[in-house]
């Protein structure tokens, strides 16, 4: 992996593909080449789009890399896709939908698979972002798979996150209440032009207007996202938007470090996470190869032994 690394590190776009891909298989040595590269990032602005099926956020993303292009700024997208049944690969739909933009060298579109990940994100996705800020792109723009409100993980993997609505879904408002409007740094309610639109604005702005906005344990209050109208097919509002993540670029440097530094937290805590789910699985085992501790598992199941002393008893074995 060292050769991948220094031509990544020098810009080359195929290198960088290739370790994406080892990273999102595991292959051999694919940690070892992130940790390398890893100190080298730190540059690019990274944006969430996220929000409910059906918002319309591949056409959002399409016209926000094409505003970008048309100002001379290189991007790079993660297209977080549902898992086919089959292949377990991602179905690519993001890919297809942004091919005006296959032909531009200053466009890189990588699709990631959920594999069944919970949260509108592939496990992948923090890596492949370190990958592409590394090789030198300054935006990122990262779409989750769309789950609605659950898609609270890109926060802690981004630097802005834009929360995408849409007129003619049900109750905007209420699918807006748990979890999805508090992440938001700019709402953004795609398909302006269509009825029920005017209806939603308004709601969402007496909404945003009685919001507390609470922060996360140990942080600042938040300041309530810019609410902005679009429609992205046509064209307008896209540069709202723009204006909108600029602002949130040119933010204090200790503002934006201090952000990162929160988002580290979590992210550690997720991979600590991980790797304890991993150790599980395999100390547990499956019924052709039972592991060390899969009559726990059977006493569990016969109510003999209860699940907190299990996973007690796993903590134990795994030190």
């Amino acid at each position: 992996m060292k050769d991948p690394v220094a031509k990544t590190l020098a810009g080359d776009l195929g290198a960088a593909a290739t370790l994406m891909r080892a990273l999102d298989d595991d292959l051999p040595g694919a940690r070892a080449a992130l940790r390398a590269i890893y100190p080298h990032g730190g540059r690019a602005f990274v944006v969430g789009v996220t929000g409910a099926p059906g918002v319309g956020k591949s056409t959002l993303v399409d016209a926000l890399v094409g505003a970008a292009r048309a100002r001379g700024e290189r991007v790079a997208v993660v297209a977080v896709d549902p898992s086919s049944p089959f292949s377990g690969g991602a179905l690519l739909g993001d890919r297809v939908r942004m091919q005006r933009h296959a032909l531009d060298d200053g466009v890189f579109i990588r699709s990631l698979a959920t594999r069944g990940q919970q949260g509108g994100l592939s496990r992948s996705t923090t890596a492949t972002v370190a990958v592409l800020d590394a090789v030198g792109f300054p935006l990122v723009f990262v779409e989750t798979v769309g789950a609605g409100q659950a898609e609270i993980d890109v926060a802690d993997a981004t630097d802005a996150v834009i929360v995408v609505t849409a007129p003619g879904l049900g109750d905007e408002v209420q699918a807006l209440k748990a979890g999805l409007l508090e992440i938001a740094d700019v709402l953004v309610v795609n398909k302006g032009d269509r009825d029920g639109a005017d209806r939603a604005i308004a709601d969402l702005t007496t909404m945003l207007a009685l919001a507390a906005f609470p922060s996360r344990p140990g942080e600042p209050r938040r300041t309530p996202p810019a609410l902005i109208r679009a429609s992205a097919t046509a064209g307008t509002g896209v540069g709202d938007i723009m204006a909108a993540l600029d602002a949130l670029r040119a933010a204090p440097v200790a503002e934006r470090e201090a952000r990162r530094r929160r988002q580290a937290v979590r992210q550690i805590t997720a991979l600590v996470g991980e790797q304890a789910r991993a150790t599980a699985r395999a100390a547990i085992g499956t019924e052709d190869a039972p592991g060390p501790l899969a009559a726990t598992v059977n006493q569990v199941a016969a109510r003999k032994l209860d699940p907190w002393s299990a996973a007690e008893a796993l903590t134990t074995h795994s030190r």
